[in-house]
């Protein structure tokens, strides 16, 4: 039995961004104490209103420092003289760098009338869309010595990162990106009307093709229209965030730190971890993190705002997110998934549509953390950006989210309260529900009440990083989809009117796609002889849109992965809906050994020896 609950799915290194560490350990949380505040870290002055609050943010995330391993090309004027020599770039924010160089050097820079620099930024180092070369004019600022005797040189850019990448590539980005979007949606909409035109030779495929493109493009453009709601830095209410955990030993303190090391009142945020009753050293991990965090005093009021919990034998992720529901002390508890982090603003950001009495329910922003790891994990950086940032935006609009995400989402506590029996013992044709526990909880709320999608709330999650794991997720999320898209299918059709319809559509045009693929690619070829040439082109352009929106919003290098991924979704994921049809039963995750998965584990095992 200890064998089989041990057994894990073999994964790559990821390549996570590397954070400078701050000297406390918990540098985003307002002093109790009230010796220093963040404001007075950033040198902000005067009244925090939404504007001040924003612009604090900005220069927050601007001062964020990464460590990095950088060559580093030094050109500088000194005594009249122009020299050049190598440096080691150690660590980098948007306004400057700490360079290892030669006592001599730091000496020559700090008396240099002019210094330029050059080095790359290589992809996983810093933030996605600042991978670059830069050459940018530099001001010394100070030189020390580390604790292994090597000399530093702390330098200031000219001008930030981001303007230099403005100036440099993001436009000529930015104009390509808008230019292809143009021309692209001129294209579906040209073909669209060919279908129009030649309507009744194939009704039932036309039909389909305008439904599928006027899906998307609204998509597209109810997403251009979405706005995030501002900050109020005097709404602040209550909140609790619960950490579900399951055998997740490798990410848990990171995520638990994230959630406790907030821009937000001490006063008003606790966090909870409940741990299924994991089988490796989850809980041992947890109980490390928080005894660390309480030995640093009274100061941030860690013993009464930091619990953690296990629950005796694994009941699943459902019972763990309603045994912290039930402890919560705040009026919003926030659900976050035991292997994503939050931004240190996320909380201060997702609370902001409730100032809104009828909504039920927010979704942050969840971007990949792991994106550079390999192919995989830049496809799905892709997807999630557009998934999140025009998807969810576009139903965001109608105050109608379909799915608020597991990594980052936040909810009324009554309302957590008022479904959680329905929500725990969810049946689906005699089978228990065991996941898509998110898409669960957003249908009983969606019934009566709005949800809303926030994209300055931010947190970054580990995805997949091998084929294998992936797909197994894959056909999980395929499966609670199915199930969820039926019972949103009940009551969908009373929310707003173009919602209503976007939604339906959405939900037949996956339904329906494997069909028309094997129609068009296996049926008209065979039987009339014929290339199919205008479907494979729509095919290109549909996932053209979505790489050119990637490149548009994002400017970052991964676009042409969108591309790759709407071929893949083509050629693979396509064909796992139709697998969903017939097994939407199975209750096992695929990628972890849950009850269900050891369960079906041990049916398998028992077969293979009958065999034998």
């Amino acid at each position: 039995m200890k064998k089989l609950f041990s057994q894990e799915i073999k994964t790559e290194e990821d390549i996570l961004l590397v954070d400078k560490p701050d000297r406390r350990q918990l540098s985003k949380v307002p002093d109790k104490e009230g010796v220093r505040t963040n404001a007075d870290r950033r040198r902000i002055k005067g009244n925090e209103n939404s504007n001040d609050i924003s612009k604090f943010i900005e220069n927050e995330k601007m001062g964020r420092r990464y460590l990095v391993n950088y060559d580093v090309l030094i050109d500088y004027v000194c005594d009249g003289k122009n020299a050049t020599c190598n440096g080691k770039g150690i660590d980098l924010s948007t306004t400057g760098m700490l360079l290892e160089v030669s006592p001599d050097v730091a000496r020559d820079l700090s008396q240099a009338s002019k210094i330029k620099i050059k080095f790359v930024i290589a992809p996983g180092t810093m933030p996605e869309g600042y991978e670059m070369k830069v050459d940018i004019a530099v001001q010394y600022i100070r030189f020390d010595k580390n604790a292994e005797g090597k000399t530093l040189c702390g330098v200031k850019f000219s001008e930030s990162l981001a303007q230099y990448a403005t100036k440099k590539k993001d436009w000529y980005m930015l104009s390509a990106a808008a230019i292809f979007l143009f021309f692209i949606t001129a294209c579906i909409l040209l073909m669209r009307a060919e279908s129009i035109l030649y309507f009744k030779f194939n009704k039932t495929l036309y039909i389909y093709s305008i439904i599928a493109a006027t899906f998307l493009l609204t998509r597209y453009l109810f997403g251009s229209f979405y706005r995030p709601v501002p900050i109020d830095n005097n709404f602040t209410p209550g909140v609790t965030i619960v950490i579900p955990c399951f055998n997740e030993e490798k990410w848990i303190q990171r995520t638990i730190l994230g959630c406790i090391n907030q821009d937000y009142p001490t006063d008003k945020l606790e966090v909870i971890v409940v741990d299924d009753c994991s089988n490796d050293q989850s809980f041992t991990k947890t109980k490390e993190i928080i005894e660390e965090l309480k030995a640093q005093g009274k100061r941030y009021d860690i013993e009464n705002r930091l619990h953690y919990i296990r629950q005796e034998t694994n009941a699943g992720k459902r019972e763990a997110l309603a045994k912290g529901a039930l402890m919560a002390q705040h009026e919003l508890i926030v659900f976050v998934d035991s292997d994503s982090f939050l931004d240190p603003f996320a909380i201060r950001n997702v609370v902001q549509p409730f100032k809104d009495a009828k909504m039920g329910g927010v979704s942050g922003r969840t971007d990949v953390a792991n994106t550079y790891t390999n192919a995989l994990t830049k496809m799905q950086a892709v997807r999630y950006y557009i998934a999140f940032r025009i998807m969810k935006a576009a139903e965001s609009y109608f105050d109608a989210v379909t799915c608020l995400s597991g990594p980052l989402s936040c909810y009324r506590k009554d309302l957590v309260i008022k479904y959680m029996d329905a929500w725990l013992n969810q049946r689906f044709w005699g089978q228990k529900a065991t996941f898509g526990d998110d898409r669960s909880m957003t249908n009983l709320i969606l019934r009566e009440n709005r949800t809303a999608y926030q994209d300055t709330a931010i947190c970054h999650t580990i995805v997949p990083n091998t084929y294998t794991v992936f797909l197994k997720q894959q056909m999980r999320w395929k499966r609670s989809w199915l199930r969820e898209s039926i019972i949103a299918s009940l009551f969908m059709w009373k929310k707003e009117p173009f919602m209503a319809l976007s939604f339906y559509m959405g939900v037949l045009v996956p339904l329906l796609a494997p069909l028309i693929v094997i129609y068009n690619l296996i049926y008209i070829p065979i039987t009339h002889r014929v290339f199919p040439y205008t479907f494979i082109i729509g095919i290109s352009l549909m996932a053209l849109l979505m790489s050119m929106a990637q490149l548009f919003l994002r400017r970052s290098s991964t676009w042409i992965y969108g591309l790759w991924f709407c071929l893949y979704y083509e050629a693979v994921l396509l064909w796992q809906m139709p697998i969903a049809w017939v097994t939407f039963w199975k209750t096992t995750w695929g990628t972890r050994m849950t009850p269900a998965d050891l369960a079906e584990l041990l049916k398998k095992n028992r077969g293979k020896q009958k065999r034998a």
